[in-house]
């Protein structure tokens, strides 16, 4: 009796204790955590700890999620979660800067009328007319708001880039400047050889849509301080003032991208009536090589990069005939394998197009690193430009290809680097040269007495394209006269690879260095399976049940025929029949599709309760089994000494 009393007083100890334990860590420990996930999904990178720790003004997050709806998702209902719980952390680390608010958006709802203005995406379900919610709105201090209207599964290893730059740009409302140079006529050019005329490029008009644009000389001797990313385009016979501006403002921390190449088609010189044949055979190159040698890279001159396997078929003349030949200097590069998927500008880019582009290498000494953000098939080959042009013959290109390698067409340039210009400023040429430049518009006097700087105080980040020609429309858009507008029709991704990279390159150094996340979704192929199964006999009976309509309707308009001229209006006995036996059918048909249904979100349920058991109750379950084993047995072993 005494035995029996202490192991159940023993018990009730054991379990006072463990809720005990449960209770107070729970208060006293709720901060603590460890991550154990592989791609530490649920800890924040230091780049968005950075942002949190200098918010100066509260911002208030809210997160629209159609809870219920998403318990009926089996595909998205975990990421939900996951959201949440990494927003959850957002709020921890920032404290009373940054507010969260859950909200549910039921149909019909003052909610979901909130999240519609705030321009969130409502997705509709399969099975019913409800719309489901899961984005998020974020505002601050002065009402300005941004929006991730959906959070896609798809998105899922981009979700902290996305969430911290949403709370960056609340921090920053104010449009990012971007300053582009450019030797080629992005503005538009009456030069009659230009493609599109003298209407601006297209690519022009969709970085307007997201920046404010400035239009810099070639020949300035200074970039303005408002200008957040320089955009060099086809940069050519810069002077040593304008290159030392470009190394100053890349020092000083200024963000640039560069379109350099070894052979721009689009760069037309200008046509002289008196020599004709020196704009076809002029140098249609561009360089930076005094800067790509502060920086440790080089564009191989002369050379261009072909691939047969992503070559673009064009239409020559020969003689009085036209063909269709390979051409694989122009690459249509579509496939994971061309692009860096583990950098934001290019992770998830569908394809780009792009014209006799050049190839980047490291060269010298300099302790930078050049990350590959798109590269060439391991197949390519490299081209001299010399069998480019009016008198090449595009069909031999492909005849005399000879596979050579991989190649790198664009690329990241990271690192410290010290100036081009170790001797200081140079001194102006005569400025009458500078006369013959464009006017541009808004183009604010330049300062004097600048501090000349030896060498970058923080890593530079640069991104160099080794092709021009990817900007022109004709390789990247189509474009449509509307009712005066002008609408663009892209068919390849070109705009959104230079968008990215403006929006990466315009962010701060900690918003660029917040890591992709690994990828949140553990899939669970056997509800999928179940789920996919299940559907399909849903949709074999839809498709049945539309047939049977589609029959019996033929039939009554058959007897309908039959019977026009006795008696329009009524039906037939016949008719009758057959309606009844339709709607008998439809009835039968609509009972096994609630059944189908039903039994999808049984077998659904079901697994998801084992593995719930399995999950939670599972071990709890095997160790009391073994607990109570090991007692018996010892219990038997004292029964069996004692006798």
């Amino acid at each position: 009796m005494n035995q029996k009393i202490l192991t159940t007083t023993g018990l009730l100890i054991a379990i006072a204790l463990l809720l005990a334990v449960n209770i107070t860590s729970d208060s006293l420990f709720r901060a603590a955590r460890l991550d154990l996930t592989a791609n530490q999904l649920y800890t924040l990178s230091e780049g968005s700890k950075n942002i949190l720790a200098k918010l100066e003004e509260p911002i208030t997050l809210r997160l629209y999620l159609s809870e219920k709806l998403a318990t009926t998702l089996p595909g998205i209902n975990s990421y939900t979660v996951q959201v949440k719980e990494l927003l959850e952390e957002y709020q921890r680390i920032a404290g009373d800067k940054l507010k969260l608010l859950i909200m549910d958006p039921e149909p019909f709802s003052e909610e979901e009328d909130r999240a519609e203005g705030y321009g969130l995406q409502g997705v509709p379900t399969d099975n019913t007319n409800d719309t489901f919610y899961f984005g998020l709105a974020g505002t601050n201090s002065t009402d300005d708001q941004e929006v991730i209207p959906f959070f896609s599964p798809n998105r899922a290893e981009f979700l902290e880039y996305d969430v911290t730059k949403l709370i960056y740009q609340l921090t920053k409302p104010k449009k990012k400047v971007v300053g582009i140079m450019s030797s080629l006529p992005l503005q538009g050019d009456a030069t009659p050889f230009t493609q599109g005329g003298n209407e601006p490029w297209m690519i022009l008009d969709h970085i307007r849509q997201l920046f404010e644009v400035r239009h810099l000389e070639t020949s300035l001797t200074e970039i303005p301080k408002e200008v957040d990313v320089l955009m060099l385009v086809h940069p050519k016979n810069l002077s040593d003032s304008t290159l030392y501006a470009i190394d100053q403002f890349v020092l000083k921390g200024g963000r640039a991208i560069v379109f350099v190449d070894p052979y721009s088609e689009a760069d037309q010189p200008p046509m002289d009536k008196n020599n004709p044949m020196a704009a076809l055979q002029a140098p249609r190159n561009s360089d930076l090589t005094k800067l790509f040698d502060a920086w440790g890279i080089e564009l191989v001159p002369n050379k261009v990069v072909g691939d047969l396997k992503t070559a673009q078929k064009v239409q020559v003349r020969k003689g009085a005939s036209a063909m269709v030949v390979t051409y694989p200097v122009w690459m249509d590069l579509s496939e994971d394998q061309y692009f860096n998927k583990e950098d934001i500008i290019t992770a998830k880019l569908g394809n780009i197009i792009m014209a006799t582009p050049g190839a980047l290498v490291k060269k010298g000494e300099v302790p930078t690193e050049m990350v590959p953000l798109i590269e060439s098939g391991n197949q390519a080959m490299q081209i001299e430009t010399t069998k480019l042009g009016f008198f090449a013959e595009p069909d031999s290109l492909a005849r005399d290809f000879k596979p050579e390698g991989k190649f790198t067409l664009a690329a990241r340039i990271t690192g410290k680097v010290k100036t081009a210009f170790p001797e200081g400023k140079p001194k102006e040429k005569d400025k009458e040269t500078d006369k013959d430049n464009k006017e541009t518009e808004n183009q604010p006097p330049a300062a004097t007495n600048q501090p000349h700087l030896t060498e970058a105080a923080e890593p530079i980040n640069v991104i160099v394209v080794a092709d021009t020609d990817l900007l022109e429309d004709k390789f990247w858009v189509r474009v449509q006269n509307f009712v005066g507008q002008r609408i663009a029709l892209p068919y390849a991704n070109n705009a959104t690879l230079v968008s990215n990279a403006l929006d990466n390159l315009s962010g701060s150094n900690d918003l660029i260095s917040v890591r992709n996340r690994g990828s949140f979704a553990r899939p669970f192929t056997r509800v999928e399976a179940i789920q996919q199964e299940a559907e399909q006999r849903f949709r074999e009976k839809e498709k049945e049940l539309l047939a049977k309509l589609q029959e019996t309707d033929q039939k009554i308009r058959e007897l309908q025929t039959k019977k026009q001229d006795d008696n329009k209006l009524m039906l037939s006995i016949e008719q009758q029949q057959e309606v009844e036996r339709f709607r008998d059918e439809k009835i039968k048909t609509r009972k096994e599709l609630r059944n189908v249904q039903h039994e999808l979100h049984k077998n659904i349920s079901s697994l998801e309760t084992k593995m719930k058991f399995i999950n939670i109750g599972l071990i709890p379950l095997l160790i009391g089994i073994g607990g109570i084993t090991i007692s018996f047995l010892s219990r038997r072993r004292k029964l069996s000494v004692n006798s």
